[in-house]
């Protein structure tokens, strides 16, 4: 893939990297909420929080693998 990798998966990268920095920042806090019983729901609500982000990992991957297909099956038919 080369060029073309860093072409379409410059964006991506981005998006990723911001949803792994707000997933640690949320099991963070919720960790430290923990430590204090009147923050305990707010601790288990980030829990929750960071588990769906979690799920959103994989999605950003499948939808970055569609767009590079579709762009490479673009580029196969100019060829044509």
């Amino acid at each position: 893939m080369g060029d073309h990798d860093l072409f379409v998966k410059k964006g991506y990268d981005g998006l990723y990297t911001l949803n792994d920095f707000l997933l640690g920042i949320w099991f963070l806090i919720g960790s430290v909420f923990f430590y204090f019983e009147h923050l305990k729901d707010w601790g288990v609500t980030l829990f929750v929080l960071g588990s769906l982000q979690m799920l959103i990992r994989p999605t950003i991957r499948l939808f970055h693998r569609f767009q590079l297909k579709k762009h490479y099956e673009k580029e196969y038919e100019k060829q044509q």
